[in-house]
């Protein structure tokens, strides 16, 4: 397996994991609104794809990190947003491959460090603290739609 920065040049062995990830997350299949968010964060260069590819070259898995700011510090720190890995692919160490860069990245660009959320049901959890990341017990989140 392999594990690169995924570029525009990629969207088209992107998109395909995307939307399955978007299903995942009990969102309508919808192939083109994948392709049109994913190309945007390419353009605007306002988050940064890891990609997991088998020895095949088939794309296999993702994370997508977004940049966020701590005033208090003042640096840099990272939201491990999405990961995900192909159903045929999972048991297989690509979450942890995928994790395992999105640290060796934050570290190289110097940030303060990564944090993630997830529904409360995701099996993901056993591998995220297997890995030394730590559950928040000890500050409230909160969240606003409008």
């Amino acid at each position: 397996m392999k594990i690169l920065k995924a570029t525009e040049q990629q969207l088209d062995q992107l998109v395909p994991l995307f939307n399955g990830y978007r299903i995942f997350y009990k969102q309508p299949d919808n192939s083109e609104k994948a392709k049109a968010f994913l190309k945007e964060r390419f353009r605007q260069n306002d988050s940064v794809i890891f990609m997991a590819f088998s020895l095949d070259d088939e794309a296999i898995g993702f994370t997508q990190l977004y940049p966020i700011f701590s005033s208090v510090q003042g640096k840099r720190a990272y939201i491990l947003n999405d990961l995900f890995v192909s159903e045929k692919s999972r048991g297989m160490g690509t979450g942890e491959a995928l994790l395992k860069q999105a640290v060796a990245f934050a570290k190289q660009e110097n940030c303060i460090g990564l944090s993630l959320e997830t529904e409360i049901d995701n099996p993901a959890q056993h591998l995220y603290e297997k890995m030394g990341w730590v559950k928040d017990e000890h500050k409230f989140h909160y969240s606003l739609k409008v």
